[in-house]
């Protein structure tokens, strides 16, 4: 199945009822746990990484891995550029072939952050690629390194938002965050419900670690396509190598990556499951 654009999978999603995992990935290990998750269950997905990643995976380096092993994969895979800071580092992710990219504008004020991501929907336009926008902030940050307050989305701007900016997929706030959870968010589900009633693109979960079951299915009902998931997996994968040490599993570097991958397949499975997209490529 070839590399193709995110936009048609989350149509398709909008229009099945259930959401495409956005799997964050930092290693090789962690692209073939996912691909080997998907392949499995036969379910579309996205691969993803965020510009905060990238001084410990270079983008020039894990990009063109993540687009070859789209490439390769027996079933419909994605490859987005999560959270981008710059548009230097959209562009090289462009140039290396990833088809969505997001320049997150979410704590600028409003008219600077539909500017800002307008310029790069028409930028992933000349390379026949998608693009994400975000309105209210997501709480914590993709790296743990910043505290952001959580400010809810306010459908009514969702829509001019969406308006002004023409994006092909929208990721909102309502109570998410990124990062661990100390408890169980209470998402505003009054908020995403009006969000979906008034905006044609499908809408994005961010900070899906550690929501419960029954509310992404809840999200998943009223209007929520793409969900992403990072520190879970990051989670999953140091898990499963400090098991693999403890039951003396290791006896070389090949048992280590093993083991990685393991931890990525293991926690893309679950969510397949949760997200209700396995036999839908």
């Amino acid at each position: 199945m070839p590399l193709v654009n995110m936009a048609p999978l989350l149509q398709k999603a909008r229009e099945g009822g259930y959401a495409v995992g956005s799997f964050s990935v930092s290693n090789m290990e962690m692209v073939l746990g996912v691909i080997k998750a998907v392949e499995e269950t036969k379910s579309p997905a996205i691969i993803q990484i965020a510009e905060v990643r990238l001084n410990h995976s270079p983008l020039e380096i894990i990009g063109p891995l993540m687009v070859a092993a789209a490439k390769n994969s027996s079933v419909p895979v994605a490859v987005h550029f999560d959270h981008g800071k710059t548009t230097e580092k959209i562009k090289l992710a462009l140039d290396i072939g990833f088809t969505s990219v997001m320049l997150d504008g979410s704590h600028l004020p409003f008219e600077e952050n539909a500017r800002i991501t307008a310029e790069t929907k028409k930028l992933a336009a000349q390379y026949g690629a998608d693009c994400e926008g975000e309105i209210g902030c997501v709480g914590g940050s993709e790296d743990g390194s910043e505290d952001i307050a959580i400010n809810c989305t306010l459908p009514a701007q969702a829509l001019e938002f969406y308006n002004q900016t023409g994006v092909d997929a929208l990721a909102v706030a309502i109570g998410n965050a990124h990062g661990n959870y100390k408890q169980a968010p209470k998402l505003r589900f009054d908020i995403l419900e009006e969000t979906a009633n008034l905006v044609r693109a499908p809408l994005v979960l961010h900070g899906g670690t550690g929501i419960l079951p029954e509310d992404f299915k809840k999200c998943i009902s009223l209007g929520i396509n793409k969900i992403n998931i990072a520190t879970a997996t990051f989670d999953s994968v140091e898990q499963s190598v400090r098991s693999a040490y403890e039951n003396s599993a290791i006896k070389g570097y090949y048992d280590l990556q093993t083991a990685e991958v393991d931890g990525a397949y293991r926690n893309a499975l679950k969510h397949i499951e949760i997200f209700g997209c396995a036999g839908k490529a």
